[in-house]
């Protein structure tokens, strides 16, 4: 039976240097290596793009050293495996040459229709509820299980 839902993905980062400097070079010459790697993935459905091939151009926040990635995924086991069972995983353990710690939630989740794109706003408020109110169904990490039903179910106060 198919699925009403997929699962949408936010993570943003702050850059410990521009982008285009030397400090930046590694990941930025492994990003195309591993966006084509998650698009192969079972259970891909989309990523934010923009002219670049990747979204570390595009300005959602007013910082301009946070870059955003997004991605919409068939199942949060389908993202876990990515996240943590391919490829990616190397340059996750990299993240501290690239990024400095950030003290609130950089990570949400959440379900969406079949055939809806999430937009960098709703990226930017599930990470603003989560921040303010923990995870629940309307927000969430991989620490929780929430489901698509729980999610229909559960009417968040914004």
């Amino acid at each position: 039976m198919e699925q009403p839902h997929y699962l949408s993905q936010v993570n943003i980062a702050r850059m410990i240097a521009p982008i285009d400097s030397p400090m930046m070079a590694d990941f930025v010459d492994n990003l195309d290596r591993i966006n084509e790697i998650a698009e192969k993935h079972q259970g891909f459905v989309w990523r934010l793009k923009g002219e670049q091939n990747d979204a570390t151009a595009m300005r959602v926040f007013e910082d301009d050293f946070l870059i955003i990635n997004m991605s919409v995924w068939k199942s949060m086991d389908a993202l876990f495996k990515f996240t943590y069972s391919s490829e990616h995983v190397a340059i996750l353990k990299r993240k501290k040459e690239w990024f400095s710690a950030m003290k609130d939630m950089h990570m949400a989740f959440w379900y969406l229709p079949l055939g809806h794109l999430p937009t960098p706003d709703e990226a930017k408020a599930r990470l603003q509820y989560l921040n303010q109110n923990g995870e629940t169904p309307y927000a969430f990490t991989f620490k929780s299980k929430y489901t698509s039903e729980d999610a229909l179910h559960f009417n968040p106060e914004i």
